[in-house]
This record gives structure tokens, C-alpha cells and sequence, in this order.
């Protein structure tokens, strides 16, 4: 019996990003994305496994290393819309958030469950980890293009910033790109 079932839902790739290895999370945006087990190659968050980070602050002290399953940050175009209105701002470039993929169609899509898959027609899978929580770094890159716009970043991105994701299968990503959306066949946790 499958232990994923289909949604019903499916988003549309909108917009790629590409964050290079380095000290600035600002993407550059392309029209296609090829990935392998290590996510993408040269990618900021490229590897089998990283350093751990604040994130599981409270299980490994930081720079441990733990498995890598923050290989991409996936936003919805719904969600960065919200989050531009609430800055005032008409329109926020995914690329100043260090963004991988914007797809648009899957409703409250920062909130699917985690262990589900994004999965392309060609067979390409994304395992969504958990939800990207908003911090300051991007609220820097904004500052540089839109002065006095990046500390609202935050508290506007708040419960809408996406989730950030694995490669399962490895393939590539592309604009117009339909990703269908495979959520766990179980009831919510009721402790």
C-alpha cells in the first residue's frame, strides 16, 4: 500500500534561482535546474551533508555534521505576493531571498506536511524537510535594493516563507514545470 498519496494539487515552477557556493545568498535566476543527490551542483546548500545550523540548535551543538535535507528553499508565488504587499513593496525578487524554486498553485504550501514530495512529470522528486523560517539575510539583500524595505522582511515573510527540500530523485527542474504534490497517507499527530 503507498504511503504518499496525491494531493490533487499541483504548483507551476514560476521562477529557478541558483545560489552560488559562497558568503552571499543571493540567487542568480535561470531557466533550468539540474539536480543530483547533492542537490544542486555548486549550490550554496549543495551536499550529501552539512554543518548543523541554528535550526537544530536544540539537538546538535552548531556545526556538527548532520545529513543535508536543506539542499533547496521552495517558495509559493502566492505567499512572496503577501509578503511583498506587506512591505510595501509591489514586487520582491526571489533572488534577494536566496530562493531555488517559486511555484504557484499549491494553497498554504508553507504549511504542507513535512516528508512530502514534489514530484515533475520526467520523475524529478523533492522531499520537503520542514518549513523555512524568515531570518535577517535576506532582510540585508533587500535593504541594498529597496533602502529602508529589509527589516520588514521578517515579520511580513512570517508562516509564508516555503519550506526548504531534498533531491530524492535527481533530474532537472524547469520554468512552466508542473510539480504535483504528494502529501503522507496519515492522520496529524494528536499527543
Amino acid at each position: 500500500m503507498p504511503v504518499l498519496k496525491d494531493s490533487g494539487f499541483s504548483g507551476r515552477i514560476e521562477w529557478l534561482g541558483h545560489v552560488p557556493a559562497g558568503s552571499s545568498l543571493r540567487a542568480m535566476a535561470v531557466e533550468e535546474l539540474a539536480l543530483g543527490f547533492d542537490g544542486i551542483d555548486g549550490g550554496r546548500h549543495a551536499g550529501t551533508n552539512r554543518g548543523s545550523c541554528t535550526r537544530v540548535r536544540n539537538l546538535y551543538p552548531r556545526g556538527t555534521e548532520i545529513r543535508n535535507v536543506r539542499q533547496l528553499a521552495v517558495l509559493a508565488a502566492e505567499e512572496l505576493e503577501v509578503i511583498s504587499a506587506e512591505m510595501g513593496l509591489p514586487l520582491l525578487d526571489p533572488a534577494l531571498l536566496g530562493d531555488n524554486v517559486v511555484l504557484r498553485g499549491i494553497p498554504d504550501f508553507t504549511h504542507v506536511p513535512p516528508s512530502s514530495r514534489l514530484q515533475s512529470a520526467t520523475g524529478t522528486t523533492l522531499t520537503i524537510d520542514m518549513e523555512n523560517r524568515p531570518c535577517v539575510l535576506p532582510g540585508r539583500e533587500i535593504e541594498v535594493e529597496d533602502p529602508g524595505h529589509g527589516a520588514a522582511f521578517k515579520p511580513a515573510a512570517e508562516g509564508r516563507r516555503g519550506i526548504t527540500a531534498w533531491v530524492e530523485r535527481p533530474g532537472k527542474l524547469a520554468i512552466g514545470d508542473q510539480l504535483t504534490l504528494f502529501v503522507p497517507d496519515q492522520r496529524a499527530w494528536r499527543p
